[in-house]
């Protein structure tokens, strides 16, 4: 399983209740994802910065996950700018570069920035069994939580088995090359994944009965109320309503 290095902490978003960080999180990404206005998404930027700087995130470790995003928005840049029809900034050869595109892709790049390192700043900072626990008792169903945390607890030992499976079939002299060959070595261990990945669910569902899993988890860490909570409530709730003033007002 994966060290969740960002749960490691004593910041005052640490201290604050799951429950509050997953609710404020999905309102804020909300309002985030519906301002247009140039100056809300600016703030918005400015807004998501001081919640890393408040939980006291290595800058180092949020933008190395940050550059699978910023990837995919260099990609956006390469494509946008000339494909949206509008007013004309500059031509490179038959390409005409538009104030629209430029505009949207700004837009997007803000935007995603923003609501990403808000992610990280409210859910990356605890623990995925404590997440399962918030997301619950916000009213999302038991099944859905239950697919989450078993989903996060057995993806890493599929990709273990992977590993495994692939190694294997190195060892019995294996290169990967681009022909039929290793196309159907890549299906077969896919399939072989997936067979194993059905036994061992079975064999899991069967040793959680026999432990008496009633198909509800039970968490023994207990959060008790905090000041922090009130407190980031009230802050969350006073961003999200100034970026909605300005979003109707600017």
């Amino acid at each position: 399983m994966t060290e969740e290095v960002f749960a490691r902490g004593d910041s005052p978003l640490h201290r604050t209740a799951p429950v509050v960080r997953t609710a404020l999180a999905v309102v804020y990404c909300t309002v985030v994802a519906l301002v247009n206005g140039f100056y809300a998404i600016l703030a918005a930027l400015a807004f998501s910065i001081l919640m890393t700087a408040a939980a006291r995130l290595n800058p180092v470790r949020v933008m190395r996950h940050l550059a699978w995003a910023l990837g995919f928005l260099c990609f956006l840049w390469f494509v946008l700018p000339w494909s949206i029809a509008g007013t004309p900034l500059f031509c490179a050869g038959r390409l005409t570069v538009t104030r629209e595109g430029v505009a949207l892709c700004t837009r997007i790049t803000l935007k995603s920035i923003s609501i990403l390192l808000a992610m990280i700043s409210l859910l990356a900072t605890m623990r995925v069994a404590a997440l399962g626990q918030a997301l619950g008792k916000l009213g999302l169903p038991p099944k859905l939580v239950q697919l989450l945390l078993l989903a996060y607890r057995y993806l890493f030992v599929l990709e273990q088995e992977y590993h495994r499976l692939y190694r294997a079939a190195r060892i019995r002299n294996f290169i990967p090359r681009t022909n039929l060959h290793t196309y159907r070595t890549f299906a077969y261990l896919a399939a072989m994944l997936l067979v194993r990945a059905v036994h061992r669910a079975r064999r899991v569902h069967q040793a959680m009965i026999c432990r008496g899993f009633d198909g509800r988890f039970h968490s023994l860490q207990v959060y008790r109320p905090t000041v922090w909570n009130p407190v980031v409530a009230a802050a969350g709730s006073l961003v999200c309503l100034t970026l909605v003033v300005l979003e109707m007002t600017i």
